[in-house]
């Protein structure tokens, strides 16, 4: 499938100029044709590159296809973490472990046309830092998931200084770039966000995303919730603010009670009111309840970043490195 002329195993002659970072996930049945179709558009640009895959603790032959894969592939890389940190922390491995002048993050699923790399190196030898995969449609998505993508990234936005709208994971980072998010040591990692913050002149590509090639997507609901809320919560303190903002308020309505409360005993006017009263005790308690979980959830990103775990661990490492891989941080 896949040809070179260095042989099948050996060390690159040269060091890349070009990594591809695959973060993967049970991607064992499409694994192989997404890097055939990587090593035929890589292999026209006539630069030296390596593509390094992260194994994040597959359950299924994803490492078995890569052993395989590395017997044909002589610029492949495979590392296996110890376990599923999730896609955000084997980004990080890859970037840790990419050698490259420039450094292509792709999805393992085809969603993000290895095609295009060949038109984001030419914008990046044009001297953009970063070149940013953006999607011009979300391909078939169901309605639920559309609308709540756009709900996600409109909060995101009205909070924060990120507009990600249309972005992706789908980029390619200079080399200084990549130094500068090696400075980053957060645990709560989210790669969109991140390198938005870390600036440097950029530019995009449009793409509509594909099809999968094979398999379905590893992310649950349940699982978007919670990245959305630990997104939110480590990247805007809004949600704080928003707490003290209706302390205020329900502070101004308190008094304004009061107020009343005593006018109509200096009146003598029977009191009444037993359904307004519950009605305010259950607002009051359930803002209280709501102000603690946003509370709670910023105390558990604290946590999370104090305790200073690694981002991840490595339990295996195939492949002819050009630098071996960073230490995780």
């Amino acid at each position: 499938m896949m040809s070179n002329s260095a042989h099948a195993g050996g060390q690159p002659e040269k060091a890349p100029v070009i990594s591809v970072i695959i973060p993967a996930y049970n991607e064992a049945t499409g694994l192989g044709t997404v890097l055939s179709r990587l090593h035929e558009t890589l292999s026209g640009l006539g630069e030296p590159f390596e593509v390094i895959v992260i194994d994040d603790g597959s359950r299924d032959e994803t490492w078995n296809i890569l052993k395989q894969e590395l017997e044909k592939f002589c610029q492949l890389r495979a590392v296996r973490l110890s376990r599923n940190f999730g896609k955000e922390n084997a980004i990080c491995a890859g970037l840790d472990a990419a050698s490259g002048q420039a450094v292509v993050v792709l999805d393992a699923d085809l969603q993000h046309p290895p095609e295009l790399i060949p038109q984001m190196v030419f914008k990046w030898r044009q001297g953009f830092k970063m070149v940013e995969g953006y999607k011009r449609s979300r391909g078939r998505e169901s309605f639920i998931s559309k609308l709540s993508a756009r709900i996600f990234y409109y909060l995101l936005g009205s909070i924060s200084s990120f507009k990600l709208q249309g972005a992706s994971d789908f980029k390619l980072l200079d080399r200084s770039v990549l130094e500068a998010w090696k400075t980053l040591d957060e645990r709560n990692v989210f790669f969109r966000g991140m390198t938005e913050w870390i600036g440097f002149e950029r530019t995009m590509v449009e793409f509509d995303v594909r099809e999968r090639v094979a398999g379905v997507s590893a992310w649950s609901r349940l699982q978007l919730l919670s990245l959305a809320v630990r997104v939110i919560t480590s990247y805007s303190s809004f949600p704080l603010r928003l707490v003290t903002i209706m302390g205020v308020a329900f502070l101004g309505m308190a008094a304004l009670l009061a107020m009343q409360t005593i006018y109509q005993k200096l009146a003598g006017q029977a009191l009444g009111g037993f359904a307004t009263v519950n009605l305010l005790i259950l607002i009051t308690g359930s803002f209280l309840m709501l102000a603690l979980g946003a509370i709670g959830e910023y105390l558990a990103r604290i946590y999370e970043e104090v305790k200073g775990r690694p981002r991840y661990i490595i339990s295996d490492v195939l492949g002819n490195p050009s630098e071996g891989p960073d230490e995780p941080r």
